[in-house]
């Protein structure tokens, strides 16, 4: 009798455990059902969201994105197209400004279609803060320094114009050169426009002078594509005068010579093959070397021979390049 009635006990107990067993696993999936969606839940409905949205979007927009081209690749494949280099030359001075405007500057030349070589050339004891800031540009550039110490600003900007073309002409870097400041701003196609340059190339170059409160405009006068002379305007007052074509420098304060029509450094570009094949372009066989002025043979080839200069745009109607004038800024 006392065994039976043991096993009576121990068989209830087991169906009161598997009562509870049974509610516990009951009530856990009633609440489970009220509770928020799980991780893995909300992320195939995202995908399913995902893939409601891909169906609406053109065949073009979901195809992958082409993998970024190395520096080496645009530059062969462009000049393959006909697109000639384009050597951006420009100067580094210790200008309080010279930073936030050179990095401007490398906005703008990131933008322009390849192939692109930016040529910088600055003080050798301020090599390191330029290296640093040229690595962030993502545009191709050769650094390039110098370990004299200059007293005078415009003697150095032409030093450093003279470095760059002697890079130029040593390592054979066949494009169209242009001397470029940081404290310019460039109309959207003048790259564009500057590529199609055999010889040399000219245009107007707009001076803002916020200071002053005077617009002067500077450059070539056109007869359709004929380049026939050069002219200032100063469009303050509405004047306009034709003078004499020269590169003397600007003075400090940045008014003219009334004698002669300055042309600016950054208002010409010309085809870097001419510093080391002259006789290509017609002119005699001695060519200036690293230990020469580059600058001035330029300056000569512009002013004796206007009729191989190409006009951008083809009728001079237009700046595509404005350079702004600080107080006690020397152009570099």
């Amino acid at each position: 009798m006392g065994s039976s009635s043991d096993r009576s006990k121990k068989k209830v107990q087991l169906w009161k455990k598997a009562f509870i067993h049974f509610s516990l696993c009951f009530v856990t999936g009633f609440f489970t059902g009220f509770a928020p969606t799980t991780t893995t839940a909300s992320f195939f409905s995202a995908l399913h969201v995902f893939a409601r949205v891909n169906t609406s979007l053109p065949p073009e927009l979901l195809s992958p994105p082409a993998p970024f081209p190395t520096s080496a690749a645009p530059v062969e494949s462009n000049l393959r197209d006909g697109r000639q280099l384009i050597l951006i030359t420009t100067t580094r001075s210790d200008d309080p400004f010279s930073v936030a405007f050179l990095q401007r500057l490398a906005q703008t030349l990131r933008m322009v279609p390849p192939p692109l070589l930016w040529i910088v050339v600055g003080a050798r004891s301020s090599a390191p803060a330029t290296a640093r800031l040229l690595r962030w540009t993502s545009v191709m550039y050769r650094h390039v320094t110098y370990g004299e110490n200059f007293t005078d600003a415009g003697a150095e900007a032409h030093h450093q114009r003279n470095l760059a073309l002697a890079h130029v002409e040593h390592h054979r870097l066949t494009g169209i050169v242009h001397f470029a400041s940081y404290f310019n701003s460039y109309h959207p196609r003048f790259f564009d426009e500057i590529r199609e340059v055999e010889v040399f190339g000219a245009w107007p170059v707009a001076m803002v002078s916020a200071s002053r409160k005077r617009v002067l405009v500077e450059g070539p006068m056109c007869r359709s594509t004929k380049i026939v002379g050069w002219e200032l305007k100063d469009l303050s007052n509405g004047t306009v005068m034709s003078r004499t074509a020269t590169f003397g420098a600007e003075s400090s304060d940045g008014r003219e010579s009334e004698s002669t029509a300055r042309i600016n450094i950054s208002g010409f570009a010309f085809n870097s093959s001419i510093l080391w094949d002259p006789e290509r372009w017609g002119r005699p066989s001695s060519v200036p070397d690293s230990s020469q002025d580059s600058i001035r043979f330029l300056h000569q080839m512009v002013l004796e021979d206007e009729a191989k200069i190409r006009a951008i745009p083809a009728d001079c109607s237009r700046v595509m390049l404005w350079h702004l004038h600080l107080p006690g800024q020397i152009s570099p």
